[in-house]
């Protein structure tokens, strides 16, 4: 279920070959089988893409998210290049799933992330459906162990909190991992009323999940999330951080599996992010949801590329705070 690596999609502008200020980011990207990780000291990043959408499948969205790790590292390729010299970000290639195998490439991609992260190697993850999450936590729980508290935020829509009687899908993760796993807590930031049937916001409230509406998520009010977001993970000694592109308003990114029409603005995903990811509990970053079949103009795709490269340099940022390099 891992694909190999592929030089030919980190090619674009080149404005120097010499001067590094003017560096874009195929030029400082390395490839890198996830055969040959090794530990890292600092500074290290990793793009992991996970190839599926059988999960948007069993849920009944739009397929299409399985092309999305290969369309945003294109686009990933061209953005400028804001981290320091020092700084190694490695392209360490897909896990794909074929054949419906779901849950097995779930199990793979954990494998992948916990790889990373034992290796000193923050990961960021390239989904795929929003089942892209689930592998992702199973990678962080063997990677930080049965008993650390692991909080989870989603940056959301939905709740994807469906019951899985008939199997697991893009709708069902977290519910899976709080029925699975007594030390986990789950925060969703976006919630659409339209979005969910009461039932969801019953068995949310069930669970003991932390929520915002979308409607209370505006540039005006971004100092109550963050304090919606401080109380959830003071409870919890890491955190992973997920982001469905289908919490943002349908006309700033029409080319997912659920448009919203009444999502977020850009900006305040943006400011969620830099904020999580601030933490010095957030250990990784996945990106889900985006479904390049249907996009317009690749403006979804060229906004996933653009928070990927946010989460890299806040990463980086909170990480020279705590080594004052």
């Amino acid at each position: 279920m891992y694909k190999q690596l592929d030089k030919e999609r980190w090619t674009g502008r080149i404005d120097s070959e010499s001067e590094e200020k003017s560096f874009r980011v195929h030029q400082k990207i390395r490839l890198l089988d996830m055969g040959q990780v090794q530990t890292q000291a600092e500074n290290a990043f990793a793009l992991l893409g996970f190839q599926c959408d059988e999960g948007v499948r069993r849920n009944q969205g739009r397929q299409g998210a399985y092309h999305a790790p290969v369309e945003v590292k294109k686009a990933l390729a061209n953005l400028p290049w804001h981290l320091p010299s020092h700084t190694i970000l490695y392209d360490v290639g897909e896990i794909t799933c074929e054949g419906g195998e779901l849950e097995n490439s779930q199990k793979h991609l954990g494998q992948a992330v916990e790889r990373l992260i034992c290796h000193n190697i923050t990961p960021v993850v390239i989904g795929g459906g929003h089942e892209t999450a689930y592998g992702h936590y199973l990678g962080v729980r063997q990677a930080v162990g049965s008993e650390t508290k692991l909080g989870i935020i989603n940056i959301d829509a939905h709740f994807d909190m469906r019951p899985y009687r008939q199997g697991p899908s893009s709708g069902t993760m977290f519910r899976q991992i709080l029925d699975e796993d007594g030390n986990a807590g789950y925060c969703c930031l976006g919630i659409q009323t339209l979005g969910n049937p009461a039932a969801l916001f019953e068995t949310a409230n069930r669970y003991g999940c932390t929520y915002a509406l979308e409607e209370e998520l505006t540039l005006a009010t971004l100092e109550r999330a963050y304090e919606i977001i401080d109380d959830f993970i003071k409870n919890y000694d890491v955190l992973m951080l997920t982001l469905c592109m289908d919490v943002l308003s349908a006309s700033a990114a029409p080319g997912v599996s659920a448009p919203s029409p009444f999502g977020l603005d850009p900006k305040i995903v943006r400011a969620l992010l830099r904020y999580i990811i601030s933490k010095p509990q957030t250990i990784s970053f996945d990106i889900c949801e985006v479904n390049p079949l249907v996009d317009e103009n690749r403006k979804t795709i060229a906004l996933a590329a653009a928070f990927c490269m946010e989460a890299l340099v806040h990463f980086h940022r909170r990480q020279r705070a705590a080594t004052g390099r």
